[in-house]
């Protein structure tokens, strides 16, 4: 709530609930791109991009379209279990281990090494 002089008193603003995904201060790049999949995923996902249709979606380690290899972190959640949605997802950046969303057989140990070559970083979030 903030003080609004002209409304006449205090204003609600909403409420703001930390996800904790973000793990560093390495610049975060963003793309608009579209969610497939016919699922409703959560921020932190990590996402494949299936390579026929440049869609992407959870990663499976079994898939055999592209979306195996995991490529992205969604940066919101989406609903595409009524069809296809836009969404923003993270290309580079430094984010809790943690607070990520894992598709079937894969762990942290299976995906680090290949989204650090992209310039995702993992790290483990250790309290003060």
């Amino acid at each position: 709530m903030i003080n609004d002089p002209v409304a006449g008193g205090f204003t609600d603003q909403g409420s703001l609930t930390p996800d904790n995904l973000f793990a560093g201060d390495l610049p975060r790049a963003t793309k608009m791109v579209t969610i497939t999949g016919a699922a409703a995923l959560l921020k932190g996902t990590v996402l494949g991009r299936i390579t026929a249709s440049d869609k992407y979606l959870k990663s499976l380690s079994a898939a055999g379209d592209g979306s195996q290899v995991p490529k992205a972190i969604l940066g919101a959640d989406a609903d595409a279990s009524g069809g296809d949605v836009l969404a923003p997802i993270y290309f580079t950046g430094e984010f809790n281990e943690d607070a990520l969303t894992l598709g079937a057989a894969h762990t942290l140990a299976s995906i680090r090494d290949g989204l650090r070559q992209m310039g995702i970083f993992l790290k483990k979030i250790v309290p003060a």
